[in-house]
């Protein structure tokens, strides 16, 4: 974490877990543990229908209530789909785009994220972006060219002072959901890079104001280690971010020294 140029920011992602009920109980347990985070950004990240209801009970705890997708379009002929500006009108912050998940199942391509980020960008919101390589990828020695090729598509023709309000979240897909991380070294390695990357591209004022996450698998034994790392300015947590004690781990590790 590099605190002077650029905020950290510690983001769960609860994926299709929790019911609003189920939500209550789980505010009511974090709160208490949570306490004023003294140098990072929380934000939580949960299912649609809870969106609402998060934003009214985090709205005293300094937690920022994001969403897990949304349609790339203001309006229009999609059934099920939701925009950015409802999004934006619930009071949501943030919103993840690109996650893995929703390339795999739900056909999310490159041109998909780019359309999505642009939108996100125009509503005011604050795109959390997903990249990361396969196994199969890793193994080939091909990780920096899919994660290059991934941040390159996903901020195609987004300004510099736009730009900085988009975060990097660097999820090996292996390491997601399967208590498998990356090394303290592989993690930063690519953190590294994709702030090269975006050095190359916007210059060196943007790339050290850029927040870049990592994910998969952070948890409160390797989360110090992870973000005493100079450029992994936080993490997009999956499982740790269901369980109010595991979560204020990762919190408490965001606010070290």
């Amino acid at each position: 974490m590099n605190r002077k140029y650029r905020r950290t920011v510690i983001a769960g992602n609860w994926k299709m877990n929790k019911t609003v009920t189920e939500m209550k109980q789980f505010a009511e347990e974090l709160k208490p543990l949570l306490g004023k985070p003294k140098w990072c950004d929380v934000v939580l990240c949960v299912p649609a229908v809870n969106i609402a209801q998060a934003v009214r009970l985090f709205r005293d705890s300094r937690i920022a209530v994001g969403a897990q997708t949304m349609h790339h379009e203001s309006t229009g002929a999609y059934t099920g789909e939701i925009s950015a500006e409802m999004l934006a009108d619930l009071g949501v912050k943030f919103v993840i785009i690109g996650h893995s998940e929703r390339r795999a199942y739900y056909n999310e391509t490159d041109e998909a994220v780019n359309k999505k980020v642009h939108a996100a960008l125009n509503a005011g919101l604050c795109p959390i972006v997903c990249v990361g390589e396969s196994l199969a990828e890793r193994e080939m020695g091909v990780t920096m060219e899919k994660v290059a090729y991934q941040v390159k598509m996903a901020i195609h023709g987004v300004s510099a002072e736009k730009l900085r309000r988009v975060i990097i979240a660097y999820e090996p897909i292996w390491a997601i959901g399967t208590g498998k991380t990356a090394t303290t070294e592989e993690a930063s390695i690519v953190c590294c890079e994709i702030r090269s990357l975006i050095r190359e591209l916007h210059g060196a004022r943007v790339a050290r104001s850029m927040t870049i996450q990592y994910g998969g698998s952070m948890n409160g034994n390797n989360a110090a280690e992870l973000l005493g790392e100079l450029d992994i300015d936080g993490g997009l947590i999956g499982g740790a971010s269901l369980k109010p004690a595991e979560f204020t781990q990762l919190i408490n590790a965001a606010n070290q020294n």
